[in-house]
């Protein structure tokens, strides 16, 4: 038998949005009065409309307003007006610390499912990486993430940068922090730090190793494994040997502060650090061997061995995989709204979809007992794609439950093929067309026709 906050969600949502079938027993029910106002785009419907939008394929306004409108219909309720401004005008109302609040109770239900077996020698690993999304071309959103200083004015689109957490042994997507693309990975992450929990190992790439960002997070009780920065040659001196390839140094501060503190506090930092130096050799066949160097504050090399230290940095490549989930499968590069405001709140829906479907994927992978980075994250969006308006048209409970367990049952069924060291060049096969690029704004810009048929001359 169905829960009862899965029934209630379904209630709430009045049908329109087939996704309650599936994850609604995942997402916290809402208080009565934002689910059962007379009003058809109350918050919970427009919650609802706005996931499946994220997911659907074009992603468009229109096009969750005429899944909406179709429901109507079948619930015999009043018919929708076709202008997607009273949706637009319910995702205004949309209370982004409601967002919040569903989010944090979806990434919470990863903890059930998550045991201590599944962490790296009882420790929880999150890994964080910087990118960055675009957004449409508006006045509001140039003025506070204005596009890069190499486009001219009306010829590109706002950037914002985003750094993103995420867990290592589930694929969560826990934190997100947002600023301009002239600020750097490393002061956003700064405001990020209070967010994590003690006891945690952040995994990150070279451009988050740093003499302040290492002492900080000591003070937190959080350890760190990073590839060494470059800048990182001078001022390190050899404590111990403790294995080949394998030292305890010294840190010593240097004198300029970091840009995101104050000379004041600076002095505060202790004048010298004890890090751990791990040299890596990879060796793939066919290519020349590469060695990088990894700096951790685990300095225990009995209880953290060598290899342990090498296989985990190995795996911080999960986070660009992560990533182009969110940004290819997800099409997330290009945010679709129109103001901050609104951008924020697709952010925060975006990360919702996200952690919904890894708690599909985890599930599945836990029944099966496999890896479950090894199914297809995007085989599953597709899968939840053609499933889920099946499954709405089924009026017995019983018979839900049987398709939604034969559908995890699928998505272990959908292996991602084992590639070690498999090469991830960006680049496309396909050619585009030979379009120009505008490179003056659309009033004055002068299209040459037939473009392709000119050849350069040899002289």
């Amino acid at each position: 038998m169905i829960c009862n906050s899965i029934v209630f969600n379904r209630l709430a949502s009045s049908s329109l949005c087939e996704l309650s079938d599936l994850v609604g027993d995942r997402v916290p029910s809402p208080n009565k009065d934002q689910s059962l106002r007379n009003r058809t785009f109350n918050q919970w419907r427009t919650f609802w409309l706005f996931l499946a939008q994220v997911l659907s394929v074009t992603q468009t306004c229109r096009e969750a307003l005429r899944k909406a409108q179709a429901w109507a219909c079948i619930e015999h309720r009043k018919i929708i007006s076709s202008n997607t401004s009273a949706y637009c005008q319910a995702r205004l109302r949309l209370k982004h610390a409601y967002l919040k609040k569903i989010n944090k109770k979806v990434i919470e239900s990863f903890d059930k499912d998550l045991k201590k077996n599944h962490l790296w020698l009882g420790r929880r690993v999150k890994v964080v990486d910087g990118s960055s999304v675009s957004m449409p071309d508006t006045e509001e959103n140039q003025k506070l993430y204005p596009q890069p200083s190499g486009q001219k004015k009306g010829c590109g689109f706002p950037v914002m940068k985003i750094v993103a957490l995420f867990s290592l042994h589930t694929g969560a997507w826990l934190n997100t922090g947002y600023a301009s693309l002239k600020v750097h990975e490393l002061m956003i992450w700064q405001k990020m730090l209070k967010q994590l929990d003690p006891g945690d190992v952040i995994l990150a790439d070279r451009a988050y190793c740093s003499f302040a960002g290492y002492y900080q997070l000591l003070k937190l009780n959080i350890d760190s494994v990073m590839r060494l920065h470059q800048r990182r040659s001078k001022g390190v001196k050899i404590i111990e040997k403790l294995g080949k390839n394998d030292w305890l140094v010294e840190w010593t501060k240097v004198k300029a502060n970091p840009k995101w503190t104050t000379k004041k506090k600076w002095k505060k930092f202790p004048p010298s650090l004890l890090v751990r130096h791990v040299q890596i050799n990879i060796a793939i066949a066919g290519y020349r061997t590469k060695k990088i160097t990894v700096a951790t504050t685990l300095i225990d090399n009995k209880k953290y061995p060598k290899y342990e230290i090498a296989e985990l940095y190995r795996r911080r490549w999960l986070a660009e995989l992560f990533l182009r989930d969110l940004k290819t499968s997800m099409h997330m590069d290009v945010l679709r709204c129109k103001s901050p405001q609104l951008i924020y709140k697709e952010m925060t829906i975006y990360m919702i979809a996200y952690n919904l479907i890894r708690a599909l994927i985890l599930e599945a992978a836990l029944k099966k007992k496999i890896d479950p980075y090894r199914i297809s994250f995007k085989g599953t969006i597709s899968t939840i794609r053609q499933w889920t308006p099946l499954m709405a048209s089924l009026k017995n409970e019983h018979e839900k439950k049987n398709v939604i367990n034969n559908m995890i049952k699928i998505l272990a069924m959908d292996i991602v093929p084992y590639r070690p060291n498999r090469l991830q060049p960006r680049a496309v096969k396909r050619r585009r067309n030979s379009y120009q690029l505008l490179t003056k704004p659309r009033n004055i810009f002068m299209e040459i026709p037939h473009r392709e048929k000119y050849k350069k001359s040899l002289t």
